[in-house]
């Protein structure tokens, strides 16, 4: 049997799940990886499942034409990502490693490097070289940290990318 790949498939805004089961239908595998989010609403946060890619799913087959063609007439599928007439496969490790990471249905982030109540150093910036305490850790590496300046705490955001760990060079 042919070794098997990974083909990446664009997929109508919001029609991942739709997509999904109309390709199984026709036998091939399909992956979408999510990962949960909180939402905010009028009854309060809400933990949903989204896609990590949104718009984009991973579809397993043989490096044949003909066999991923039937992918393009699949209700949900806007295209398969390809470079002119080259379509680019993922290697399946990357496909497994996105879901040995998988908990409960969901991917789930590496631990991050950085905690409330942590004392860090700004390591670039107009601050180079001030130390401060994370406060809150954000969304999108974004850090909230409280920094004396001139006498007095300031608070602040700053991107993780500017930070280091104290005791780290």
């Amino acid at each position: 049997m042919p070794k098997s790949h990974w083909l990446v498939v664009n997929t109508h805004a919001h029609r991942e799940k739709l997509a999904i089961e109309n390709l199984q239908r026709q036998n091939f595998q399909s992956y979408c990886p999510l990962m949960r989010k909180r939402l905010r609403g009028r009854t309060g946060p809400r933990e949903v499942l989204r896609p990590l890619f949104p718009s984009y799913l991973f579809v397993r087959v043989t490096p044949d034409k003909s066999q991923w063609r039937p992918v393009l007439s699949t209700y949900g599928v806007r295209k398969v990502v390809r470079f002119g007439d080259d379509v680019p496969y993922l290697d399946a490790r990357f496909v497994e490693t996105l879901q040995a990471r998988e908990i409960d249905g969901a991917i789930v982030k590496p631990r991050e490097p950085y905690a409330p109540g942590q004392d860090i150093r700004i390591v670039s910036g107009p601050f180079d070289g001030l130390i401060a305490k994370i406060i809150d850790v954000r969304e999108n590496d974004r850090l909230v940290i409280l920094m004396d300046l001139l006498g007095q705490s300031v608070r602040g955001r700053i991107h993780a990318d500017q930070v280091s760990p104290l005791g780290a060079n």
